[in-house]
């Protein structure tokens, strides 16, 4: 039941991240470090937002996509850590360890290519990748909480390998 909840509660986040635009992609897709929250994304609006001043409360999903980056991308079928995607997990790292009132999910996610007994098993392999990634750099696993949403989030609907190319992705978003 507790799940459930959960997942109705993260539904109106994406609900309300779907209201904003995601202009901060990089030239290669990435995200980098203002990676948005778009159609996919997991974080939350409004409240804890900085004043207009166009910073983020300090320990707020805003703040950690602002900082940090809030996913990091996969390649075709692997659920290995790349280069891009540890430089932006040391961020989170180091994100994480200044704020440790604070708790995460990482989703993992597939596109849409495979079944979807097969796209929910290797998000879950991209989610827990993710994790032990943060916990091998001093973030402790009980703070992190792991979720597969296979190929039924992709940020972007399109069938074409670019569209793919954003949808393989693990994104944290704080809980």
């Amino acid at each position: 039941m507790r799940h459930r909840t959960l997942a109705c509660l993260m539904g109106l986040a994406l609900l309300t991240a779907c209201s904003s635009s995601d202009d901060s992609k990089n030239a290669d897709g990435s995200g980098g470090v203002n990676a948005g929250q778009g159609a996919g994304g997991m974080g939350g609006g409004g409240a804890g937002s900085g004043g207009g001043t166009g910073r983020a409360a300090p320990g707020s999903q805003e703040d950690l996509t602002q900082s940090a980056g809030d996913r990091i991308f996969f390649d075709s079928d692997r659920n290995t850590i790349n280069a891009q995607a540890s430089a932006t997990l040391d961020r989170q790292a180091a994100w994480l360890q200044q704020y440790p009132q604070v708790n995460i999910w990482v989703a993992g996610n597939c596109d849409e290519r495979g079944t979807e007994e097969y796209n929910l098993g290797l998000g879950q392999r991209r989610a827990v990748a993710d994790r032990d990634y943060l916990v091998a750099h001093g973030v402790t696993r009980g703070r992190i909480e792991t979720i597969s949403y296979g190929k039924s989030r992709p940020i972007d609907a399109a069938s074409t390998p670019a569209a793919w190319a954003q949808n393989r992705n693990a994104i944290t978003s704080v809980r």
